[in-house]
C-alpha cells in the first residue's frame, strides 16, 4: 500500500469536504441574493387606516383566507393616531388587494381594555383561526395607552373570542407553533407596568406562552398561559408610542425563541420555549450591537437564519441560530431620516423577503 498516495487523498477528501461545506454556508445566506426591491401593493384600506405593523402568511385556504397571502394589520386610523388602526388586510404575492377584517371595539365578543389598535402580534393558523393582538389607545398618546388583549377571528374575517387579562397586557408581538389539536402563541407583553415612563425604561415587559385548542368549530379555548422571559425593558416613546421586546421567532428544532430586545440593541434567545415551566428571564444574549440598530420584527428563513428588521434604519439584517451577523441589505430609505421607523413587519420565504413600510404604508418585497 502506498501510504503516501492514502495520506494525499485523504487530505483532498478534507479539504473537499470543508470547501463544500463553505460554499454551503455561503449559498444558506439569504440577503445577498436579493437584488431587487419593488412594491406589492398599498396598505391602505378603504376607512384609510395606516401605519402596517404585523404580517402574516395564511398556511391553508379557508373562507376568506387563500394560501399564500400575506394579512397585514395596521396600527392607526386614518388620522394617524397610533394604537387606533382596525383593519387587517390581506394581499396576494401578486398585489391584489382585499380587506380580511374591520374590527368594532363597540362589538367585541369579550373584553379588551382600552378597545382595538391592532400591533405586529399576528398570526395565522391552519386551523383557520386568526390572532391579533391589540394595543389599544383612544387619542394616539402614551396616556391613554391600555392593556389591550389578542382577538381571535374565524376565516371570515369575524371576531369570535377576546383573550385578556392574567399575563396579557399590551401584546406587542407573536409567533406560534402551529398544530392540531393545539397551537403554541408566544407573545411579547409590554404593559405590564401600569406606571409606565416615556423616559425611564421599565425592567417589566414579559413574553408569554399561550396554549389554544383550535381544533373547535365555534372558538378556540384557552388551555394555558406562562410567563416564559421576563425583564425586559420598555418604555413610552412620544415617536414610536412604545418600545420594547418586539419580533419573535422559534428556531427550527423549535427549542430556542428568538426575541428582538429592541431597547437593548441584541437578540435574545429563550430555551425551550414550548416546554419550560418557568420564565428564563431575559435569556441568553445571541446577538448584539453591530448591524442592530433599533431590532424590530424577526423572521426565520428557510436556511434557519433569522432576518431582522432594523427600526433605527432601513436595513435588514441576517444572523445565524447561533447569533453570527452574516449580510446586511439596505431596503428602504423612505422616511426621515432616510429608512429611520420605515421597517417593521417581514417575512423570510424560499427566495425573498416580504416587508411593511410604515413610512409610504405599502408591503414591498426584496427579491432576487
Amino acid at each position: 500500500m502506498d501510504w503516501t498516495l492514502l495520506k494525499r487523498f485523504f487530505r483532498l477528501s478534507l479539504l473537499l469536504v470543508i470547501v463544500t461545506f463553505a460554499a454551503g454556508l455561503a449559498t444558506a445566506q439569504l440577503l445577498p441574493t436579493l437584488t431587487n426591491v419593488r412594491t406589492v401593493a398599498s396598505t391602505v384600506p378603504t376607512n384609510g387606516d395606516v401605519n402596517p405593523y404585523g404580517v402574516a402568511q395564511v398556511p391553508e385556504s379557508k373562507g376568506k383566507l387563500v394560501e399564500g397571502d400575506i394579512l397585514i394589520s395596521n396600527f392607526n386610523n386614518s388620522a394617524n393616531q397610533q394604537g387606533t388602526g382596525t383593519t387587517i388586510v390581506q394581499i396576494s404575492p401578486t398585489g391584489a388587494v382585499h380587506l380580511f377584517a374591520q374590527i368594532d371595539a363597540k362589538t367585541l365578543p369579550g373584553n379588551c381594555p382600552g378597545g382595538v389598535g391592532l400591533t405586529t402580534a399576528l398570526v395565522a393558523l391552519s386551523s383557520g383561526w386568526v390572532v391579533v393582538g391589540s394595543l389599544p389607545t383612544s387619542d394616539g398618546t402614551s396616556a391613554t395607552a391600555k392593556a389591550g388583549c389578542l382577538i381571535v377571528l374565524n376565516s371570515n374575517g369575524n371576531v369570535v373570542e377576546t383573550i385578556s387579562g392574567g399575563h396579557i397586557a399590551g401584546p406587542w408581538d407573536m409567533t406560534a407553533a402551529d398544530g392540531s389539536p393545539t397551537a403554541t402563541l408566544l407573545v411579547t407583553n409590554l404593559l405590564s407596568d401600569a406606571n409606565l415612563s416615556d423616559t425611564q425604561p421599565s425592567n417589566t415587559a414579559t413574553v408569554v406562552r399561550v396554549v389554544l385548542k383550535v381544533d373547535v368549530a365555534d372558538k378556540p379555548q384557552v388551555l394555558s398561559s406562562t410567563v416564559i422571559g421576563s425583564g425586559f425593558p420598555v418604555r413610552f416613546d412620544p415617536a414610536a408610542l412604545i418600545i420594547g421586546p418586539t419580533g419573535v421567532a422559534l428556531d427550527g428544532n423549535l427549542d430556542l425563541l428568538f426575541v428582538a430586545d429592541s431597547l437593548n440593541n441584541r437578540i435574545a434567545g429563550i430555551p425551550n420555549p414550548l416546554t419550560r415551566t418557568t420564565s428564563a428571564g431575559t435569556g441568553v444574549t445571541l446577538s448584539h450591537g453591530g448591524a442592530l440598530n433599533d431590532p424590530l420584527a424577526t423572521s426565520r428563513a428557510p436556511s434557519g437564519n433569522i432576518i431582522v428588521s432594523n427600526g433605527g434604519d432601513g436595513n435588514l439584517v441576517e444572523i445565524t441560530d447561533d447569533g453570527k451577523q452574516v449580510a446586511t441589505k439596505l431596503v428602504d430609505m423612505s422616511g426621515s431620516p432616510p429608512g429611520a421607523g420605515a421597517l417593521f413587519g417581514l417575512l423570510a420565504l424560499s427566495d425573498r423577503v416580504f416587508f411593511v413600510d410604515n413610512a409610504t404604508n405599502t408591503f414591498n418585497v426584496a427579491e432576487p
